[in-house]
């Protein structure tokens, strides 16, 4: 059964920041901060930078960065997250991922720009562009999906849009041990999630917190 993964980078007072964010520097100024221990990890470097050389961290927080990308049969994401905001009327532009992103699975990026061809990369990624409701977007990536998971790939707008729709099996926090103060808050509005969620954390080496809610009625 496809259920819909979520996971998120936050401080520990509940931001995740897009404050300061440019074409150089397009997540904002306190990304860095956010994804460090995430940055660091065996998992990331392989997939995301293509080292192969083993460098990296591999305890708790790769054990988390692997599992993310365990099962996944499509993706979502927002149009920050593809990098449409950074070249929007620029037709050759295929987002910041590189020559081979790191997904290799149909990826639909939620945006008001279209219509806009698909984009097809290297290692089995292909870039959908749809400017539909959610849960049609959400209807078409579960069919591609072909009875693996959907992942919601961020960022924290469209996160929190598939949070207050209730569309979110397993949400998963990477909560760096910093405070922001500043930014997009992740919780307003999402009042309850305990109760229709298991919650479960962890506390990795780096100190950053791992928090797991997954829908009570996926775990019978």
């Amino acid at each position: 059964m496809t259920s819909v993964r979520l996971s998120l980078f936050i401080s520990l007072d509940g931001y995740a920041s897009t404050t300061g964010g440019s074409p150089e520097n397009p997540m904002g100024e306190d990304w860095g901060g956010l994804t460090a221990a995430y940055s660091e990890t065996r998992t990331f470097r392989k997939l995301v930078f293509g080292d192969t050389s083993g460098a990296g961290t591999s305890g708790l927080d790769d054990y988390y960065a692997a599992e993310s990308f365990k099962g996944i049969g499509s993706e979502i994401m927002g149009a920050a997250m593809f990098g449409l905001h950074s070249f929007p009327d620029d037709p050759d532009w295929t987002g910041w991922w590189g020559d081979e992103p790191p997904f290799g699975t149909p990826v639909y990026v939620l945006t008001h720009s279209v219509p806009r061809p698909p984009i097809t990369m290297a290692g089995g990624t292909t870039f959908h562009f749809r400017n539909a409701s959610i849960e049609e977007v959400l209807a078409e990536a579960t069919e591609a999906a072909n009875g693996q998971d959907v992942r919601i790939g961020g960022g924290i707008r469209t996160g929190r849009e598939f949070l207050r729709a209730g569309l979110v099996d397993q949400l998963h926090l990477m909560v760096a041990p910093i405070l922001l103060g500043r930014g997009t808050r992740l919780y307003d509005g999402l009042q309850g999630l305990e109760l229709t969620h298991n919650v479960t954390s962890q506390v990795a080496e780096s100190g950053t917190i791992h928090v797991t809610f997954t829908r009570k009625d996926a775990q019978q």
